[in-house]
């Protein structure tokens, strides 16, 4: 789009080229917007839906790919090539991540365990009415070394590391004064963990778990 068209409807929605700016290099810095994280991101998200068709347009021009999910009230980035949920024509790849997450085999394991946590929690009927799931450390713990064979670091550096890293990405949340050496440590996943992480990835994980020995009935 030419910056004079650019600049008229910016106006008609009553931004400015600043503010869209800010948003658009918040979303390319970021490579995600959630709505409830905080304040800030409240106000990026409703400028967003404000001019919607104007950032979706720009982004594509570098070709870059957005996800929205209405329900939620998210937005994720997803670079050249990815696989976005709902466009089935992209590439496959195992993850998801906006604008090539680049991820430790440690990070990646987490990730998988908490997609099946969740997706466990959804069979039951366990999440908050913002589709979040609660899950302490030690129940995180208790499914890596089950599903996986893994357990989390056991120093408390690596450890922090590692849900720092997955909290950035919005991908979890959990009080700063949590203590993640404590077993009784609780944090939330967040639904968005549903589009990072790919079925196919989940698929390759299930079919790699020991199944269940069948039981003798002779």
């Amino acid at each position: 789009m030419l910056t004079e068209a650019l600049l008229e409807a910016l106006e008609e929605a009553g931004v400015s080229l600043q503010e869209f700016r800010e948003l658009c290099l918040r979303l390319l810095n970021y490579g995600v917007l959630c709505r409830a994280e905080s304040q800030t991101e409240q106000q990026l998200y409703d400028r967003y839906l404000r001019i919607e068709p104007l950032v979706e347009e720009y982004l594509d021009l570098i070709g870059v790919s957005l996800f929205h999910d209405r329900r939620f009230a998210y937005l994720r980035l997803y670079p050249p090539g990815a696989r976005v949920p709902g466009m089935e024509d992209a590439p496959e790849s195992a993850f998801s991540g906006g604008l090539r997450a680049r991820l430790r085999q440690d990070e990646v394991a987490l990730l998988l365990v908490l997609r099946l946590q969740y997706d466990k929690a959804l069979r039951e009927g366990q999440l908050d009415e913002h589709g979040h799931v609660l899950e302490s450390v030690e129940s995180l713990a208790i499914a890596m070394r089950n599903l996986l064979g893994r357990t989390l670091p056991d120093k408390i550096v690596e450890r922090k590391r590692v849900f720092n890293r997955l909290r950035q990405l919005r991908l979890i949340d959990y009080r700063q004064d949590e203590e993640m050496e404590n077993g009784e440590a609780w944090i939330r996943i967040h639904p968005m963990i549903v589009t990072f992480v790919s079925d196919e990835a989940l698929t390759a994980l299930e079919d790699e778990l020991p199944q269940p020995e069948a039981e003798d009935v002779s």
